[in-house]
């Protein structure tokens, strides 16, 4: 009558049923073990009751009917939303309102549609143009522009029903597109230049976007504009006799507008821009060309070649503005013939000279050019085979437009005077002056009698050392036209494919060869058409502005080395060779650079060492200058073989203030020359040393060497001992001076009226010579003792007493081997000590007259007295 257990039937269910009640049959139904929503919702099983009345083996019991039992399971809300993806990206146009960008999406693994569900979206990142809706689509709320910012990153998080929060925001990427333009990428404003870096590509990695326009063809043209560096680019600024040996034009040009100095000092009042030797005349200046620099006559053929920059004449009623004239320097106002600018024209005037043929001749030649007004350098050349004058501009040819006839000039003996910037006007007036001023700058002005210049030679005059290159051609492709203007500034390339363009615009270079470019800010223009297939309207391309930035070049510093002072026989001065001045002079050139350390830190940078290089470049000329007063042409000159100059690009020339090599050239070249310049002396009696400064340039003037000083001593026949044996040499100089100085005082003691004082002190002098001369030989003969490995010709010491002159050659590679310690030195040491021992044996007169003297005096005035010494010698006797 008892319920004594209740039975579950189903596969492995996770519950149990208890009784609680056996009388009241009241039982309990649990889990017996945790369930979870997440891994089954729902279970449905059949249960049973069973009564107490089994038997031992679990039989006999009665059984209820079977009940089916249906759970459900509740859900919690344990999981978090996680979306799906770690990262979003998008990409949009600017200035697009989108309506959804992207949609982002979570899940919740929750059972529940309660907790399972995402009812809601949010963005984190504030202040961003972007918003989302509850199913997950992102869209901007304004315009957005490439300008302002490329990207946006926003953080979106969402929330399940239970309003539980994604324990990971998630990333989103929005980037903004630029609306197609068409144009050039991928290049840089600013180009760098290093000087001797040879070529250097403009634009690496340029290309073309054409936002898919039909395109069939492109024109493109790249210009490097330099107009505002020194002469329209960097052209070398070596004068124009040196340019013109360099590109080979025939000698004999005379430089008009030379660097001021002493040689050429007719150009000193003019404003001038130091760095390119470019005068600037403004309309009140002048120079007059010395007499004899330019021949009197110039022949039916003759070349003027010159830089001009002009601008358009000021003032309604344009003067004539001159840049060459010669003209009568008084009484008469004749112009011979001259070279001006008249509104905007130029013309160049010659009148012949009045011979047999009294005839109407060509006399005015007028051309007619833009570019003399367009304020820009240009190179003109006038080349004059008579009765024809051409113009060459820039290396291009013109004929005159006009050619105006005119009588002979009329013969008579009045002087001429040739001026250049303006016009001299001798007569018609009652004071001389200028007249026909130019307005402008005027550089490398040469006139060349006798010669007319070559077309080769006209281009390289005027070549410029920087411009626009193209590395490898071959690789241009096929389809690929392309043209250079002369001077390499523009260059034009078309093409029907834009890859190749983009290829070759990619292989434009800019090279500057010069050593020592012009720093600074070179710009650069890059113009492109593109033609369409059957479009009326085409893409426009803009234009590209850059600039390359040239470097300042390492300064050089130049130094002169070598013997700076040295002594030889008068006799060798005075022979047909003369003597080599500057046997082993060295020209180095140095450059400072600096050493950047990798591994240091900032502050210990300023510490470390800069490294000295040696740097091969050329000079443009050496001068060896006298110092002190002039060579006397009767008695003195510098020589040098002119076979010498042969095979290089020298040229030198000799004045009485010394030797000038000038010439672009290696410094070795000038090394060689300079070791064969000889100073030759055939009256050396008056002379008895000689001071020279050697001094060299580059590019004119704008590096200069240290200044090398060199002195020459003369040593006279009677001195030939001077050499080796100068100590007793320089005693009786002293002695001889003290009693014979002045020589008349001698005859005076001689004749008055107490000749027993004079023998007295003669007797005395005497005693005190031979006491100071046997004390000589004793120090000469210990001295020569301890230094016989330095002197070769100690052993003689014993003959040098004799009076009779002895010649001594010296040897000069002594002074090579031992160029520090000359054999001057070692002979200063010995007068020193000489000197101290002969003070006290000598009159406080003399003394202070040996203070007075130097020491090539005081050896020169023994060989005037010898003779006089030895006749007094016998008369004492």
């Amino acid at each position: 009558g008892e319920i004594c257990a209740f039975k579950i039937h189903g596969q492995e269910m996770p519950f149990e049923a208890v009784v609680l009640n056996k009388t009241s049959g009241e039982g309990r139904l649990r889990a017996k073990s945790p369930i979870d929503c997440e891994l089954q919702k729902e279970y449905t099983f059949i249960i049973q009751a069973y009564d107490c009345g089994s038997g031992p083996g679990g039989t006999n019991w009665k059984k209820s009917h079977k009940a089916v039992v249906h759970i459900q399971v509740k859900d919690v809300n344990e999981f978090s939303p996680a979306f799906k993806e770690s990262v979003y990206k998008a990409t949009v146009t600017e200035g697009k309102i989108y309506d959804s960008i992207l949609q982002v999406e979570a899940i919740d693994e929750d059972c529940s549609p309660q907790y399972s569900q995402i009812c809601n979206y949010e963005i984190v990142t504030t202040d961003v143009p972007f918003a989302i809706d509850r199913n997950g689509n992102i869209r901007n709320t304004e315009k957005l522009s490439y300008d302002k910012q490329h990207q946006y990153e926003i953080m979106v998080t969402a929330f399940d029903c239970g309003q539980k929060h994604a324990t990971e925001d998630v990333l989103v990427r929005v980037n903004v597109k630029p609306v197609c333009k068409p144009g050039w990428q991928d290049w840089n404003k600013r180009i760098e230049y290093t000087p001797g870096s040879g070529s250097i590509p403009l634009f690496p990695s340029i290309h073309l976007e054409t936002c898919d326009g039909p395109v069939s063809s492109i024109h493109t043209s790249i210009e490097l504009q330099t107009n505002y560096i020194g002469k329209g680019c960097d052209r070398e600024t070596y004068s124009e006799k040196s340019l013109q040996k360099l590109c080979g034009a025939s000698s004999g040009a005379i430089d008009l507008l030379p660097s001021p100095s002493t040689t050429t000092n007719w150009t000193a009042g003019l404003l001038m821009d130091s760095n390119d030797i470019i005068f600037k005349f403004d309309g009140k200046q002048g120079a007059k060309i010395p007499d004899g620099i330019v021949p009197k006559n110039l022949t039916d053929q003759f070349t003027i070649t010159l830089w001009m920059k002009h601008g358009p004449s000021p003032g309604l009623r344009a003067e004539k503005e001159t840049i060459l004239c010669n003209s009568d320097k008084t009484e008469m106002n004749r112009h011979h013939y001259a070279l001006y600018v008249h509104n905007c024209r130029l013309v160049f005037l010659l009148r012949k000279d009045f011979d047999q043929a009294d005839t109407f001749r060509p006399a005015e030649f007028h051309w007619k050019l833009d570019q003399i007004c367009d304020k820009e350098w240009h190179y003109y050349i006038i080349n004059v085979e008579f009765p024809v004058v051409t113009l060459y501009m820039d290396g291009t040819t013109y004929e005159p437009y006009l050619v105006t006839n005119d009588w002979p000039i009329h013969p008579s003996h009045i002087a001429m005077q040739l001026t250049v910037g303006a016009c001299w006007q001798g007569g018609e007036v009652t004071k001389p002056r200028f007249a026909q001023y130019f307005h402008g700058s005027l550089a490398s002005l040469t006139i060349r009698p006798g010669k007319i210049e070559s077309q080769k030679v006209i281009s390289c005059l005027q070549a410029c050392k920087e411009g626009l290159d193209i590395n490898s051609l071959e690789s241009l492709g096929q389809g690929i036209k392309y043209h250079f203007n002369p001077s390499q500034s523009v260059l034009v390339m078309e093409g029907d494919d834009i890859e190749n363009i983009n290829q070759a615009l990619r292989k434009v270079s800019y090279i500057n060869s010069r050593q020592f470019p012009t720093a600074g800010v070179r710009r650069l223009k890059v113009s492109s058409k593109v033609q369409c297939f059957g479009e009326d309207v085409c893409i426009s391309i803009p234009d590209i502005d850059a600039y390359v930035m040239v470097f300042q070049a390492n300064e050089p510093k130049i130094t002169i080395s070598g013997m700076d002072h040295f002594a030889r026989p008068a006799a060798q001065f005075e022979s047909e060779r003369g003597v080599i001045l500057l046997p082993d002079i060295r020209i180095v050139s140095t450059v400072t650079k600096m050493e950047h350390p990798v591994d240091l830190k900032e502050h210990d940078r300023g510490d470390k060492p800069v490294v000295v290089e040696e740097m091969l470049h050329n000079l443009d000329f050496c001068d060896v200058l006298v110092i002190g007063a002039e060579l006397d042409p009767d008695q003195e000159c510098l020589e040098l073989d002119h076979a010498e100059l042969q095979g290089k690009h020298l040229d030198a020339t000799n004045s009485t203030a010394g030797y000038s090599i000038y010439g672009v050239d290696s410094m070795f070249s000038y090394e060689q020359v300079l070791r064969h310049i000889r100073y030759r002396n055939w009256d050396t009696a008056a002379t008895f040393d000689r001071k020279f400064r050697v001094k060299c340039s580059e590019l004119n003037g704008r590096y200069t060497s240290n200044e090398f000083n060199l002195e020459v001593n003369i040593l006279h026949s009677s001195n030939s001992n001077f050499m080796d044996h100068v100590n007793h040499m320089i005693v009786q100089p002293q002695f001889l001076q003290s009693v014979h100085h002045p020589e008349g005082s001698v005859s005076a003691v001689h004749n008055s009226v107490v000749p027993s004082v004079a023998t007295i002190v003669i007797i005395i002098c005497v005693t005190i010579l031979i006491f100071v001369i046997t004390l000589g030989v004793y120090r000469i003969r210990t001295a020569h003792q301890h230094s016989s490995a330095d002197h070769e010709g100690s052993k003689e010491n014993e003959m040098d007493w004799d009076d009779s002159a002895l010649t001594i050659t010296v040897n000069p590679m002594e002074k090579y081997e031992k160029p520090h310690q000359t054999e001057e030195e070692s002979e200063e040491e010995d007068i020193e000590d000489e000197e101290e021992d002969t003070t006290s044996a000598e009159s406080d007169d003399s003394e202070e007259e040996e203070e007075e003297e130097e020491e090539e005096e005081v050896i020169v005035q023994k060989g005037d007295k010898q003779n006089a010494t030895r006749k007094e010698q016998l008369e004492w006797d």
